[in-house]
């Protein structure tokens, strides 16, 4: 009995040491065949490191795992399920499209066209909604965890919001729905809490409804669609609500190239009645598309409080390529601060602060400038709205935009672009001339703000002023910071042609950023808009500022690494309407004019801001 059981044994070791063979050869030939990550190339087995060897043997499990939970959808489905891995893993450097900004053609670009994310997508087949629903559900518990979560899985960074600890993650959430991520695509997670002065079925409203949450967030949101709705929820709320949809995010500038998604939006009531909207990419769906960005599970909780207010959590956990972004914005890309949870939280706080005061009947006749008609303050509120929105859709690097360098000797190089506008409520008919630049200022950022929305010193840089005197006629405060106001200003010019102009103006600022946008208005419109008349008709083309940070800023104690130097990168956009009539071509005049114009407008702020700065 004794001998029978060795030999049973010795079978078993046998057997085990076969198989410990086969997988050490199965481990040489995936090591011999080993490219390297960083140029492409056949990479010798001395060259990879054990962690490189262990996170290689990691990905092919989890491919595995991929493999299994795509078959295990597919009895679902009725079809085999690809999975983003396999879609995903063959991104190659030198086939990333990295936008149409910049261009060198010969001809100034037209505002027309768009990428293949906003060319008229199918909806999603019959037979991939389960996978759908699957993945949303999936997506809404990891965002519900990872609102939770505290340490060690988010850490706190240098500009106040947390950041998520990366292997932690891959620990907590071993089997991610997506996939590993690809080569070439850069981790950028952050989470920031905040208190808003909304109430919570009104938020639930905007973020799920397409139109108010890309005007909400237009400085973020450059172009956004609702694809198909698949749930509008049950009992006449959002509760369960399932739509996919399509994006563009921004930074408002034509430097950095914009994030593109598509995604699936789910929103649910929790069983404590907290909320909860949740996106995550559906790039596995969309037929021979290579992704610079995707959505990781993404959004926001809400937690209802008393009087009116809500606690909002938000994250932001996305994988991008943004090697394609200007040397000068990258230290702020980086640090998340450009697309992350601070700054979508900032810019809400801000708009429920506006919407608050838009909806304010108690305004104190104190002041001379003051609007108190709610009629009229509601008219103009939406007037100056429509601008900001215009202003920031059309300033970014947007695959809308045909933008076309004038010339190519640094980061402030004037960029133009044309829009034909014919019968469009609220544009003056006739060839539009938009021409931006991007440049970065020895200044703090809410020192240039205040310069350049005050009044007093608008002679310095207005050139259109032609050095008269700015008066404010009408103020509307729309927040806590006095920065945030919509004002309607007069130029008293010697000029008897521009004695009928008015300048309808918005500054609004927050932690994140500034903007200053300003439209010459008509003051027969504008005396209308005042008496609480439709604005939607009042033409404008706006031109303005955006302020930014050169990067977060560095706190005592904390790292000294990837953090700004205290400046600002001011992003300078004008709007001409070059001819009015509508069979007119643009000439080569009109454009060396608008180039003249915004470069002598950069040297004059150059020259005040510093000046005001150091006095």
């Amino acid at each position: 009995m004794k001998t029978q059981h060795e030999r049973n044994e010795n079978a078993i070791l046998k057997a085990e040491n076969e198989k410990l063979r086969a997988e050490n050869s199965r481990y040489k030939e995936a090591l011999t065949n080993a490219t390297c990550p960083n140029c492409g190339g056949p990479a010798a087995l001395g060259e990879m490191s054990f962690d490189e060897q262990h996170l290689r043997i990691e990905n092919a499990r989890l491919r595995e795992e991929i493999d299994r939970i795509s078959g295990i959808a597919a009895k679902y489905v009725g079809k085999p399920v690809t999975s983003s891995y396999s879609n995903l893993s063959s991104l190659n450097n030198n086939h990333v499209p990295v936008g149409n900004y910049g261009s060198q053609s010969g001809t100034v670009g037209e505002m027309y066209g768009g990428s293949d994310l906003f060319r008229p997508l199918p909806a999603p087949a019959d037979a991939d909604k389960p996978m759908i629903v699957e993945l949303a559900v999936a997506a809404m518990e990891e965002l519900t965890r990872l609102a939770q979560a505290g340490e060690p899985l988010w850490v706190p960074s240098n500009h106040h919001s947390e950041i998520l600890n990366e292997d932690e993650y891959l620990r907590t959430f071993p089997t991610r729905g997506l996939g590993p991520k690809p080569l070439g695509l850069r981790s950028e997670a952050s989470r920031e809490s905040v208190v808003v002065i909304m109430n919570h079925i009104n938020l639930i409203d905007i973020l799920m409804d397409v139109n108010q949450w890309s005007t909400v967030f237009c400085g973020i949101v450059s172009r956004a669609l609702t694809l198909e709705v698949l749930s509008t929820g049950i009992a006449g709320n959002y509760n369960g609500a399932l739509q996919v949809m399509s994006s563009e995010f921004q930074v408002a500038s034509p430097l950095v190239p914009t994030r593109e998604n598509y995604f699936v939006r789910y929103c649910k009531q929790q069983p404590d009645g907290i909320w909860a909207v949740v996106d995550v990419s559906l790039d596995n769906l969309r037929p021979s598309t290579i992704s610079r960005s995707r959505r990781r599970p993404s959004g926001c909780l809400i937690q209802e409080l008393p009087n009116g207010y809500s606690k909002v959590t938000w994250i932001e956990h996305v994988e991008v390529d943004d090697r394609a972004v200007h040397s000068i914005y990258r230290t702020l890309v980086n640090s998340g601060l450009a697309f992350g949870a601070k700054r979508w939280v900032a810019t809400l706080e801000r708009q429920c602060e506006r919407l608050a005061s838009s909806m304010a009947n108690n305004i104190p006749a104190g002041d001379l400038c003051v609007i108190t008609s709610a009629e009229g303050r509601k008219s103009m509120m939406k007037l100056a709205e429509r601008m900001v929105m215009s202003y920031c859709t059309g300033v970014g690097a947007s695959t809308a935009h045909a933008w076309t360098t004038l010339s190519a000797t640094g980061c402030d190089d004037v960029r133009v672009m044309t829009r034909k506008s014919t019968d469009e409520p609220g544009r003056p008919p006739g060839i539009v001339l938009s021409a931006a630049t991007s440049f970065w200022l020895p200044v703090p950022p809410k020192r240039v703000f205040h310069f350049l929305r005050d009044q007093n010193s608008r002679n310095e840089w207005d050139i259109l002023s032609n050095g008269g005197l700015v008066q404010e006629l009408a103020h509307i405060a729309n927040g806590r910071d006095p920065g945030n106001c919509v004002s309607l200003l007069r130029v008293n010019s010697a000029n008897s042609s521009q004695s009928n102009m008015l300048i309808l103006q918005e500054s609004c600022t927050d932690s994140t950023g500034s903007y200053v946008v300003y439209a010459p208005v008509d003051i027969v419109a504008m005396n209308v808009v005042l008496s609480g008349g439709d604005p939607d008709y009042v033409a404008l083309l706006p031109s303005g500022f955006a302020i930014l940070p050169d990067g977060p800023p560095a706190l005592n104690g904390g790292p000294i690494h990837d953090v700004g130097s205290g400046g600002s990168l001011l992003t300078v956009a004008f709007q001409i309407l070059v001819d009015s009539a509508p069979t007119a071509k643009l000439s080569l005049g009109s454009v060396a004019t608008v180039n003249s114009l915004i470069k002598c407008t950069v040297e004059r702020i150059k020259v005040a801001v510093i000046r005001d700065n150091t006095t």
